[in-house]
């Protein structure tokens, strides 16, 4: 009973700075950039898995709990959480994690967004006023977080800023290294057409070059109808394209259907962390998606 005692004290004596940072990442290539660089020094709970949609989740008081205790919050932004994020800011009620303050981190400020709208017409369907927010699927855009989330930690935890800056440099060295390897490898990908289910791969497409030749969705985040996957097939028996893409997270009937029908491949991509078995880390996510892709171009000549 002494022992445990003085356990306890010797606790509640420790610097605050021998304490993990506790990070509250929206999605799982956040959680996972967050301890590439925090290392031991964060501890980072992950809102979202892979196989859910980002767009929609439910503020679950497990969600508001982790927000309570978080001293760095890390989002993509673009209103890609706008339907749960500010109401689990508002019930956790924690002034460390508010927009405008060192704690509070959206992706979508820190990197160049694509597909801002012109116009905002709710009868364009789910349209995201700051542009499209899946910015994660570029590495540069990662090196770009990554550079923002050190300046973060730093500031948020300085005594311990030297362990930042070196799990900062040992990934920036390391993903700069991959970065180089996967365009070399993914050359052949350029100008390959393919059709999307959501604009998830956006920034992945535009990175390699690639081209959407059309979505199932005919406006952003509404089903797709059988009248434009009709339409959709009499395009593509004119001009075919390589392989339809979708999420772990959306529904496959539609990729199904039209591949079916075309003769096209429906491919999964793991779209990030834990996004299939391989994907385990951002550089797995990478190579994993890139691997998937070079045999279904394989496939298809």
């Amino acid at each position: 009973m002494r022992y445990a005692f003085i356990l306890m004290l010797a606790f509640l004596a420790a610097p605050y700075s021998a304490m993990a940072v506790q990070v509250f990442a929206c999605e799982p290539e956040w959680a996972a950039l967050a301890k590439e660089i925090g290392g031991d020094k964060v501890e980072v709970f992950a809102a979202t898995h892979a196989k859910q949609d980002p767009h929609h989740i439910r503020a679950k008081p497990s969600l508001i709990a982790a927000m309570r205790k978080a001293e760095l919050v890390v989002c993509s932004g673009a209103s890609l959480e706008a339907g749960w994020l500010p109401v689990l800011l508002q019930k956790a009620g924690n002034a460390n994690a508010q927009p405008g303050t060192p704690g509070y981190l959206l992706a979508a400020e820190v990197v160049p967004v694509l597909e801002k709208p012109e116009r905002l017409d709710r009868a364009d369907g789910d349209i995201h006023p700051e542009g499209n927010p899946h910015v994660h699927l570029n590495p540069g855009n990662i090196a770009l977080v990554a550079k923002e989330l050190l300046q973060r930690l730093k500031t948020i935890d300085a005594a311990n800023a030297d362990a930042y800056q070196a799990g900062y440099d040992a990934f920036s060295d390391k993903w700069h290294q991959a970065t180089e390897r996967w365009q070399y490898s993914a050359a052949a990908l350029k100008g390959m057409p393919v059709v999307v289910h959501h604009r998830s791969f956006t920034y992945l497409l535009a990175w390699l070059g690639m081209r959407e030749a059309g979505s199932l969705e005919l406006k952003p985040g509404i089903p797709p109808s059988a009248t434009h996957l009709e339409s959709l097939l009499q395009r593509f028996k004119e001009r075919p394209v390589r392989v339809i893409l979708r999420t772990p997270y959306e529904p496959e009937d539609a990729s199904q259907w039209l591949a079916e029908k075309t003769g096209t491949p429906a491919l999964v991509l793991p779209y990030t962390i834990g996004g299939d078995d391989q994907s385990v880390d951002l550089f797995a996510l990478f190579d994993r998606t890139l691997a998937l892709l070079e045999e279904a171009r394989r496939d298809q000549r």
